[in-house]
């Protein structure tokens, strides 16, 4: 409903009954919309770490696979069911200061991600060189993948045979890391 209607237009009496619950039971559990809409955040993102940690605990010993795999996993955890980067990327914006502080706090967890995926994987030998802020650079990054994510979203169109290819969508955030982790290698050359 948030995705389709947007989370302003989507009262907690719609949520009831698509959920097939009274409001008691909404009240029981959430105090609000907003931390009804919190929570569906924390668990997009749950799921979404979870995959990428069972991915990177299995991975092959192929960095470029690896990284492969998972940006795969993470742009099918997000726009196999569009409507899940509606919720995490196109309406969370502007909501609230609570909301845009899980929107923070799932990002940092991400860029944390890719900078320990470097450290220890990648770039274990430069890990600790002044020359590069892993973690600052690990930031941007993300904000690049999470922009490349919502470009492709604002060109989906769910009714339309032109929709862009998730593959598309994977080749893109594949080709982007690349280029960032040829950056990191030359840097030390």
């Amino acid at each position: 409903m948030i995705a389709r209607d947007g989370y302003a237009n989507t009262s907690i009496e719609q949520i009831c009954q698509s959920a097939m619950v009274g409001n008691k039971a909404f009240y029981e559990t959430f105090e609000s919309k907003e931390d009804c809409y919190i929570e569906l955040l924390r668990q997009i993102a749950e799921r979404i770490e979870r995959q990428v940690v069972e991915i990177l605990d299995s991975a092959p010993d192929d960095d470029d696979e690896t990284v492969r795999l998972l940006l795969s996993a993470f742009a099918h955890a997000l726009v196999d069911d569009p409507r899940i980067a509606v919720v995490a990327f196109g309406e969370c914006a502007g909501i609230s200061p609570r909301v845009e502080r899980q929107r923070r706090e799932n990002r940092r967890w991400t860029a944390t991600f890719v900078e320990e995926l470097w450290r220890r994987r990648e770039f274990p030998e430069i890990a600790d060189l002044a020359t590069i802020d892993f973690h600052a650079l690990a930031v941007l990054t993300v904000g690049g993948l999470f922009e490349a994510v919502a470009d492709w979203l604002h060109d989906y169109e769910p009714d339309t045979e032109s929709r862009p290819s998730i593959d598309t969508l994977i080749g893109n955030l594949t080709s982007f890391m690349a280029v960032v982790r040829a950056g990191i290698a030359a840097s030390v050359r």
